[in-house]
């Protein structure tokens, strides 16, 4: 009986408790508190807070399947090796040597033998014999303490990273040219967790985000809301989305700078569009691993447009330019309304066959907007459709926020580079609407529209009119804003697929 009451404490989330968990639960906290007291983006920041506060309920992973991460993992991401560690009580067990099989299928049949003879790698034995363990590339944790040498490690509630020689190497190298070296390492994965029976529900649900499935969804529901009338009567407007693209190049190269490898660069420069399916469709592809950064950098921005474009757009223009105003827009046939979907597919995904997933569901969701026979269907993607797939995404991608991953310089890093793309990407779109003004006279346009070509839609469009109104109260700019607003939204998956297709 006291055995029993033992096991029970011992794998209670107060035993496995971390002080990880208990930050990331207190960002989870803030998140709640942004959406709800404050109101920014609640239909995104509540799923994700609450998913924070889900990732990060401590167990032991050993014993129990719940997270994003417990389940199986691709047979191409495996490798297996054979291990022979120290006979030594602690967390680090030092590796006397360790052999990489040839290829997965010998590692099967070397670790079935070693199951057969009682050999499986379990930690308690320290490792005297030659024991097979399996080791997941694609699921990384960091670790900050001192390694001295090959080892496998125990980093808490069920986790053991594995350190191998090559990986010691390659961070003196990164040392000696004056980087920070690589402190994340691949997971020790038990045979068991390859059975899809042991698959947690959440991991389960967030094979919606891995499989690139949720964000392609969620631009299905964003063309059927989105009109593109603005943009259509003042195709200059398309300028202004488009050149609110460079803030992701230029947060790639500011990435770079600081020790991420392209891959990653690329991941994080895609915060700039400000839009979050498109971020995580492009993380997942190139860095999974910086997925829950990348994810809560492009959803926190997204939230804070009202506080950070104000300040840029005032700073790049002058009272005279925010009191310009502009001619109302001008009707758009039918006719054109139906075509733009339809041609804009084929010239948009001819040029970056990669963003199809992403620029297929927006034009066929606007299509269904716009064709006006398929109501129920525009009006299922709308709603219903578009509500299922946030709440879905938005718990996944928040529960893949562990402590453990997150925690980090790299995440510091993402966040700097994140807020850098977002003001090189209003402040672009200014200057390009302020540059269209020098060129043509003629028709002039409110620079402060520029600011809308971020993708945040309809929230950028919604900050540009209140900031007119506050210079002009009888000057309204939303309809305008919405122009370089939706055009910011093909743009940002155009440069999702372009990177895709460079990086892929």
């Amino acid at each position: 009986m006291y055995e029993t009451i033992l096991e029970f404490l011992n794998q209670s989330g107060f035993y496995q408790f971390q002080w990880g968990n208990g930050v990331m639960i207190l960002i989870g906290f803030l998140f709640i508190y942004l959406a709800i007291a404050k109101r920014f983006e609640p239909l995104l920041l509540v799923p994700i807070g609450f998913g924070i506060l889900i990732g990060n309920i401590p167990y032991d992973t050993g014993k129990l399947s719940l997270g994003v991460y417990d389940g199986p993992a691709s047979e191409a991401d495996l490798h297996y090796y054979k291990v022979i560690g120290e006979k030594q009580e602690g967390p680090v067990i030092p590796l006397r040597s360790s052999v990489l099989y040839h290829s997965n299928q010998e590692g099967k049949q070397a670790l079935e033998s070693a199951s057969h003879h009682g050999q499986r790698y379990v930690l308690e034995d320290g490792l005297e014999k030659g024991k097979v363990i399996i080791v997941n590339e694609h699921t990384k944790l960091t670790y900050g303490g001192e390694i001295k040498g090959p080892s496998i490690i125990d980093v808490g509630q069920g986790r053991h990273i594995y350190v191998s020689e090559k990986q010691i190497l390659k961070n003196k190298e990164r040392v000696k040219k004056g980087e920070k070296p690589n402190n994340r390492y691949p997971i020790i994965i038990l045979p068991e967790s390859q059975h899809v029976q042991n698959a947690g529900f959440f991991y389960l649900l967030f094979q919606g985000v891995a499989l690139g499935i949720f964000p392609p969804l969620i631009f299905l529901g964003v063309g059927a809301l989105t009109d593109f009338g603005p943009m259509l009567s003042n195709p200059r407007t398309l300028l202004l989305g488009a050149s609110a693209q460079v803030g992701i190049f230029a947060a790639l190269l500011g990435a770079l700078l600081i020790g991420f490898d392209i891959k990653e660069a690329a991941s994080i420069g895609i915060i700039g569009g400000a839009d979050g399916p498109t971020s995580i469709f492009v993380c997942t592809a190139l860095a999974p691993d910086l997925l829950g950064a990348v994810a809560l950098a492009a959803y926190s921005y997204m939230a804070m447009v009202p506080i950070i474009q104000p300040p840029i757009m005032k700073l790049l223009t002058t009272k005279e330019e925010r009191l310009i105003r502009m001619p109302p827009p001008t009707d758009v046939s039918r006719k054109t309304r139906i075509i733009f979907p339809i041609m804009g597919l084929l010239l948009t995904a001819f040029i970056t066959p990669a963003a199809l997933p992403l620029l297929g569901m927006l034009f066929f969701g606007n299509l269904l907007r716009e064709s006006l026979v398929t109501e129920r269907l525009s009006k299922t993607a709308q709603n219903a459709l578009i509500d299922i797939v946030t709440i879905m995404l938005g718990i996944s991608v928040g529960a893949k926020t562990q402590a453990s991953s997150f925690l980090t310089w790299q995440t510091i890093g993402i966040f700097a580079m994140g807020i850098v793309a977002f003001i090189i990407a209003t402040a672009s779109g200014v200057l390009l609407a302020k540059l269209m003004n020098k060129l043509s006279k003629k028709s002039p346009i409110n620079p402060l529209i520029g600011a809308a070509g971020v993708s945040a839609v309809p929230m950028a469009a919604r900050v540009v009119h209140n900031v007119g109104q506050k210079e002009d109260p009888h000057n309204f700019l939303l309809m305008h804003a919405m122009g370089p607003n939706v055009a910011g939204v093909i743009g940002s998956a155009v440069a999702a697929g372009v990177l895709l297709s460079a990086l892929g």
